[in-house]
């Protein structure tokens, strides 16, 4: 029979006793972490979210107590009633906080029973973790791990430096609906049937952007909001359907306000883990990131940048590379310092490697007491020494050649780059390396629509010397001139991720309908879209400009985990389910003739 906890009050957590508490008489509540049975003497590993204490029940001490501590199975919920002691030399244990005493306990109770677990808890914390689904169905008991507890509690302190920074700084915690219109910002939108506007659906918002600028028109001209933002599209390692972002607006502001707040409150999140960020943190224009590293978010913690040897093959008689050359594409290499040694199965994984980015090929170069080469028969042993000149290569390095179109070089590259470096350890631990990326482009044009669409959303203001350019592109019908169109645009890259992106923002009305006439739609799409936007954007609009910084992506760094369900209680697995809930899941008829729905067969 369980026992009631009635008014029983805990006086400590299992985290808390240190040999200043010895003589102590305490109550300890937990889960029954591991028991021990030496006959007359019952050890119990008394855990909560705090820590652990080691509790002892003695026969000849309190034989009821020892009777009943002697049913505790592993996970069982205990309260314990006790004296604090010290432990006896040689038992020890340096590992633990708690680890120089000890509870002598005279009363036990038994709240509440435990299955057998579906995976161990102490095996789960190595390298033989139970798979990551098994884990999120029973996500109740992963949760128990102290590793998913410590990363929880990274994030609520991550939380509460955000906001004690924008209340700092005069910024409005303001919160935004959740049940908006669709007004389509890229990525695919959660709709929801309205049963009261039959036929009719609310969107949950991708993210508070329109509304944060309706703020900055309505006077309230500094909001911040730790908002929760919905996107169905697939997902990665690094993304969830639905995630908290740091929103922030502020009116009357220039990029280089906006980039000392954002500097501002990271560097103090990440004090957080001891890390100093110096500032202003260093910059790189969008088309430095991509010639020199062929990322837009790239890790500038180790080099092996891109070597553009284009001209080095000007004239060329290789077709696969005089081809490239001829459609406008280029040939560019890396250099791998020391890796000269790699075996054939390398070479071939990372061939294979670049053919995911859409590489046909990579050629290699090795420098050694022989140099060789796949592209030996093809150009010669005077070239290849030449173009090993060219990348700066020394003996012991390997150099990696991509060509094609740039995108293609840039993606394949600069994947590659950071594959080596990860199996190289080139990587420094426990560094963080900010960067703002910027002067994006303000278009990239869409193959499938063959429309030109806003690379980062479409209410991202112009570069003031590009507004010309963009006034002949969409006023002369020369469309192509988009693709040449700079935004006010930026991004903070830490690590390699992208941790989150702003702009200034279009505060003129006659600007944002030329910008949706840009992306291909009528001006009846955009009234229907975007109307009561544009009409507020009459109304006395003041220049401003604000960010959004991704919480999760942010805790990961701050924890050292590369993997996002490992900073979120409840996540969704990369096929967005919830294992633990079932869900989605589906509804009763009923609701859906209330809703005026069907399901398509």
């Amino acid at each position: 029979m369980l026992d009631p906890l009635g008014g029983l009050e805990r006086t400590h957590t299992c985290g808390e006793l240190r040999e200043q508490d010895v003589g102590k008489d305490v109550v300890l509540m937990g889960w029954a972490a591991k028991k021990r049975d030496f006959g007359i003497f019952t050890f119990i590993d008394l855990r909560d979210r705090y820590g652990l204490t080691q509790v002892v029940v003695s026969e000849e001490e309190a034989e009821d107590a020892h009777t009943k501590a002697k049913s505790v199975r592993g996970e069982y919920v205990v309260a314990v009633k006790g004296t604090v002691v010290k432990r006896e030399e040689g038992t020890v244990n340096e590992k633990l906080p708690t680890g120089a005493v000890e509870v002598r306990v005279i009363e036990i109770l038994i709240l509440n029973e435990a299955k057998t677990l579906p995976f161990e808890l102490e095996k789960s914390g190595s390298q033989n973790l139970a798979s990551e689904d098994l884990r999120l169905k029973y996500r109740y008991v992963d949760l128990r791990r102290r590793f998913l507890q410590d990363n929880l509690m990274v994030r609520a302190k991550a939380l509460r430096k955000m906001r004690e920074f924008m209340d700092s700084k005069g910024f409005v915690e303001i919160e935004t609906p959740i049940l908006l219109k669709s007004t389509p910002e890229g990525a695919r939108d959660f709709v929801v049937p309205s049963r009261i506007h039959s036929g009719k659906f609310f969107a949950l918002p991708q993210s508070p952007q329109i509304l944060k600028q309706i703020t900055m028109i309505s006077g309230l001209d500094r909001y911040y909001q730790l908002a929760r933002c919905f996107r169905d599209e697939d997902l990665r390692a690094d993304r969830q359907p639905e995630f908290t972002q740091l929103d922030i607006e502020m009116s009357f502001a220039n990029q280089e306000m906006v980039f000392r707040v954002m500097e501002g409150v990271l560097a103090e999140v990440f004090s957080l883990s001891d890390a100093k960020f110096e500032t202003p943190f260093p910059r790189m224009t969008y088309a430095d990131a991509m010639r020199r590293y062929g990322s837009d978010k790239p890790d500038i913690r180790f080099g092996m940048e891109l070597i553009d040897l284009s001209g080095e093959f000007e004239g060329t008689d290789f077709p696969p590379f005089a081809k490239t050359l001829e459609a406008g594409g280029e040939i560019k290499c890396i250099v791998a310092s020391g890796c000269a040694g790699y075996s054939r199965k390398i070479l071939d994984g990372h061939q294979e490697f670049v053919k995911r980015y859409g590489a046909s090929g990579l050629a290699w170069i090795k420098l050694g007491d022989e140099t060789t080469s796949s592209l030996m028969k093809a150009l010669g042993e005077e070239k290849i020494n030449s173009l090993a000149e060219a990348a700066g290569a020394e003996n012991g390095d390997a150099i990696f050649l991509v060509a094609g179109r740039k995108s293609v070089v840039a993606a394949s590259l600069g994947a590659l780059r950071k594959e080596i470096a990860k199996a190289e350890d080139l990587v420094p631990k426990g560094v963080y390396k900010p960067l703002w990326v910027t002067e994006f482009p303000m278009f990239e044009f869409n193959e499938d629509t063959e429309n030109y669409d806003p690379m980062h959303h479409p209410f991202t203001s112009l570069m003031d010397e590009d507004v010309p350019l963009f006034k002949r592109a969409i006023e002369g019908g020369e469309k192509d001139l988009l693709g040449k169109i700079r935004a006010v645009a930026y991004d903070i890259v830490i690590n390699g991720y992208e941790i989150g992106s702003g702009s200034i923002r279009v505060h003129q009305s006659e600007i944002q309908s030329l910008i949706f006439k840009a992306q291909g739609l009528t001006p009846e799409t955009a009234r229907e879209r975007f109307g009561f936007f544009l009409e507020a954007l009459e109304y006395g609009t003041p220049p401003h400009g604000g960010f959004a910084a991704g919480v999760e992506r942010i805790v990961m760094l701050l924890c050292g985990t590369d993997n996002i369900r490992d900073v979120l209680a409840f996540p969704k697995t990369a096929s967005a389910q919830d294992l633990m809930m079932d869900s989605p899941g589906e509804v009763d008829k009923d609701q859906l003739d209330e809703l005026g729905l069907k399901i398509a067969t």
